[in-house]
């Protein structure tokens, strides 16, 4: 009799550990065909990051600039004085602004220094050169003395403009060099660099230039001026981008170049001088590549861009 619930005992184990592993390999089947009739995912499609505008580098001619202020001087000026002494200014012929030529009597002198009331021949006092009366002090019935100031001559009625410049800048210029002077109301003189001080005032630290201006007339001598000297002697060819097309990233300066698959990519170049709303580019950059023009910032390294004609 025990034996017999022994053996039933038996049967029922193998029973239960039968149905153990009749289960576990349903459910391994089960994932095994979860697994192979999965749906697998699509590959992901690059999509355009933003549509955006091209340009390529272009050849622009630009001549570099230094501008400065400055006054309006005379181009040299004669002091005019009577040469003997004793003699009564009869009368004085000529004022500030006049234009006199050479030659041209100034004052008449009377000599009083002959006998009795019996009168001398007069003295005049006339015109070293042609020019502009910038100052007169002569009158009539005093005395001229020996060497004092009655004209102050501007010769030739010439002009020029004086700029102050520091030293560094001093240094870029040479005589000759073309400079454009604007004086009064929209009133521009074209003229040259007639000479160049070689030092600076030591304590304001500025030297100056002068410039002759042809065709000053109507110009007043002390008006202040502003203009332009022309330091890259002539218009020169280099490559540039717009400066939008131009980011920075801390001391660099770099472009995002447009390839062929219409990925971007970051290039650094080198820049130089500006002009307007160009940049020159000197290093970095191929003729005819394309690079972003605008909303570069918007952009990173690798995105895909849909270009825009026109």
């Amino acid at each position: 009799m025990k034996n017999l619930i022994k053996d039933n005992r038996r049967i029922l184990k193998f029973s239960l550990l039968g149905l153990v592993l009749a289960g576990g390999g349903v459910w391994l089947a089960g994932n095994g065909k979860a697994e192979q009739t999965a749906p697998v995912a699509a590959p992901a499609v690059s999509r355009p990051a933003l549509t955006v505008r091209t340009t390529m580098l272009r050849e622009e001619k630009w001549s570099r600039s230094l501008a400065a202020n400055g006054s309006i001087v005379p181009w040299q000026e004669a002091i005019i004085s009577a040469q003997v002494q004793g003699l009564r200014i009869a009368e004085v012929k000529a004022n500030i602004g006049d234009r006199v030529k050479q030659g041209d009597v100034l004052v008449t002198l009377d000599n009083y220094a002959g006998m009795g009331d019996q009168k001398a021949s007069q003295g005049r006092i006339l015109a070293p050169d042609d020019g502009v009366i910038s100052s007169a002090t002569a009158n009539a019935g005093s005395m001229a003395q020996p060497g004092a100031e009655l004209f102050r001559l501007i010769r030739k009625g010439r002009l020029e403009w004086r700029a102050e410049l520091t030293a560094d800048e001093l240094m870029l210029l040479r005589k000759g060099m073309a400079v454009e002077v604007s004086v009064g109301e929209a009133r521009v003189i074209k003229g040259k660099v007639r000479a160049i001080s070689p030092s600076v005032n030591m304590q304001t630290r500025y030297g100056y230039a002068l410039v002759t201006l042809p065709g000053s007339d109507g110009i007043i001598a002390g008006a202040f001026a502003r203009g332009e000297f022309d330091i890259s002697g002539g218009k020169r060819t280099l490559q540039a981008l717009p400066q939008t097309a131009v980011m920075r990233r801390g001391s660099m300066a770099y472009v995002l170049v447009v390839g062929a698959d219409k990925h971007v990519q970051e290039r650094p170049v080198k820049t130089g001088q500006r002009n307007g709303d160009s940049i020159e580019i000197k290093q970095g950059l191929k003729q005819n590549e394309q690079v972003v023009e605008t909303g570069g910032s918007f952009l990173t390294e690798g995105d895909v861009v849909q270009i825009v004609k026109g």
